[in-house]
């Protein structure tokens, strides 16, 4: 049997996922955590799979943890588990985070499908995050640097210093984001942050440490 932790901070998920675990044969659930770095202090050498969420309790990082976890025991395998379509959850899980990522969306029984893959060697992965609704059009038709901007914005940086951290002109960060405001048909740039936010496109509160 695969000795698996389960960190997830919805009770009503963390119970229907348990129960699916639990359910399984292959599994035996010897740990579940509602906090991320409360499970990475309770992991140890016979723990062999971790389903990871990422915005865990005390907005503590699942990515930060799991990073962690990894350094410190290589041969445990990490299934990143998130509702969060955030590119840069997607990009942080790829490099170094985890073995795996699964869309909670997506359906409990390609969970199970990822974790068996995973446990033999595979790493699975989406190519993209999961394009999501903003008001008038869908997120993906906003670049990459688009969402860089808005993602520094929502953390409260200045034009200049989005400007000076991204190699830009003022005027650049301003026009991206009204670009951005204009294709959503948005009211403002504050309609923006809050669509953003609340459809999980961004996460800038999660705590590493």
């Amino acid at each position: 049997m695969i000795n698996t932790i389960l960190v997830e901070d919805d009770l009503y998920i963390q119970k229907h996922f348990a129960e699916r675990l639990k359910s399984n044969e292959i599994f035996r659930l010897v740990g579940v955590y509602s906090d991320a770095f409360e499970a990475e202090k309770n992991c140890n050498c016979s723990i062999q799979l971790i389903l990871m969420d990422v915005q865990t309790q005390h907005k503590h990082s699942g990515l930060a943890a799991a990073k962690r976890i990894k350094k410190a025991f290589p041969n445990i395998k990490i299934v990143i588990v998130t509702s969060l379509v955030d590119p840069q959850v997607l990009e942080q899980a790829k490099t170094g985070a985890a073995d795996s990522l699964w869309y909670k969306d997506h359906g409990t029984e390609e969970l199970i499908s990822v974790i068996k893959r995973t446990l033999a060697g595979e790493k699975v992965f989406p190519d993209t995050s999961p394009a999501i609704e903003m008001e008038g059009t869908m997120s993906d038709t906003f670049s990459p640097r688009q969402l860089d901007i808005l993602r520094l914005y929502i953390k409260g940086f200045t034009y200049q210093e989005i400007a000076d951290k991204l190699g830009i002109s003022k005027n650049g960060v301003r026009w991206n984001l009204d670009d951005m405001v204009e294709k959503g048909g948005f009211e403002n740039r504050e309609a923006l942050v809050v669509t953003a936010i609340e459809n999980k496109l961004m996460v800038t509160t999660l705590k590493d440490e």
